[in-house]
Order: structure tokens, then sequence, then C-alpha cells
């Protein structure tokens, strides 16, 4: 039940763009068709869920015993950077198209600060338990939740965009404008979901 609890929070009372407001750069660059909002979704999944694990082994086994844990967000910046590299390569190796489509947004996700705030809201919420198997498990639950929210977040505001596409918005309102009223519409929305988790 805590893990279902702790995917819900995440994913859609904390969502890390429409609650926290992280990673508005890809989400807002990338969102303009379903299909690339898919597309990062799926890498920032997989990027999350994997910086969340890494992150958390590092803070337990390396940082907190050698007494260096002050150095947690230049390493965590580390290890997402190698992450995303890893991510890249695959990509541009798997799927051509859909690395042209994501373009310059896919680097981006190495300084996506949803990407590090997860790791860093793994390691305050989990790093102190002593189970390190439910804290472990938690931290891939709680990786794998946020990167499930920004995707729905993308995917929601890509369909919004695509309709917005054809209707008559005023010249000055077109483009990222649009999009920034949205998303402070849809992030009111989801602080509806804080009153059920809360």
């Amino acid at each position: 039940m805590e893990y279902l609890t702790t995917i819900f929070k995440i994913s859609l009372a904390q969502n890390m763009v429409l609650s926290q407001f992280l990673g508005l750069c890809p989400f807002i660059g990338v969102s303009k068709r379903k299909k690339d909002a898919l597309g990062m979704g799926f890498a920032v999944i997989f990027v999350m869920t994997m910086a969340s694990l890494v992150t958390w082994a590092v803070w337990r086994y390396a940082l907190v015993p050698w007494g260096i844990a002050y150095l947690r967000t230049v390493t965590f910046i580390l290890v997402i950077a190698t992450l995303v590299q890893t991510v890249e390569l695959a990509i541009r190796k798997l799927s051509p198209p859909l690395y042209s489509a994501l373009g310059i947004y896919l680097p981006l996700i190495t300084t996506n600060c949803a990407v590090l705030g997860i790791a860093l809201l793994n390691v305050d919420a989990f790093g102190a338990r002593e189970s390190a198997f439910s804290s472990f498990t938690l931290t891939a639950v709680q990786g794998v939740g946020g990167g499930l929210g920004f995707m729905l977040a993308m995917l929601l505001m890509s369909g919004i965009r695509e309709r917005l596409e054809l209707l008559p918005i005023p010249k000055a309102f077109r483009g990222v404008p649009i999009a920034f009223i949205c998303a402070g519409l849809m992030g009111l929305a989801f602080f509806g979901f804080a009153g059920i988790v809360g």
C-alpha cells in the first residue's frame, strides 16, 4: 500500500512539473506533439528511475560513510549526466527519428532539475531508513512515479497544444505564452490532488 501511495503522491499530488515547477524547459519545448512528448516521457522515466537508484547507492554507501554528504549535489549531477549520455547514445542508435525530434531537449535532461529534484527528494525521504531494502525499493518506486508524472504532464500538455494550433489565439499569446498559461491552469488543477493525499 505504501508503494501505491508513493506513486500517487509523486506523480499527481507532488507532480514535479505541475506542482513543484521543475523541468519546465523540456516540458514546454517538447510538448508540441504527442509522439515527441511520449518519447521524451519514456526517456525521463528511465533516467529518473536509474538516477534515483544510483544516487541512493552512492549516498548510502559512499557519501554518508565517508563523511562527505555535503558533496551530494555535485555527485548527483555527475551521475545524472552519465545516465543521460547513455540514453542519448541508445536513442540515437535505436530511433534516429525520435533522436532528431527531441533535438536539443534530450541533452537538457542532464540539467533537468526534475531529475535532480527526485534524487534529492529520495535521499531526504528515504535515506535515513534502517532497512536498506525498504529504502531502495521506495526510492525506485518514487523514481518511476516521478517519471510517470512527468510523462503525464507532457502528454496532457501536448494534447492541449495540438488543439491550440486550431484555435484563433491572439498573436501576442501564440506559442510559449499560451503554453505557460495552460501550464499554470493545469498546475492549479493538480493542486487538488494534494488534498486527497495530504
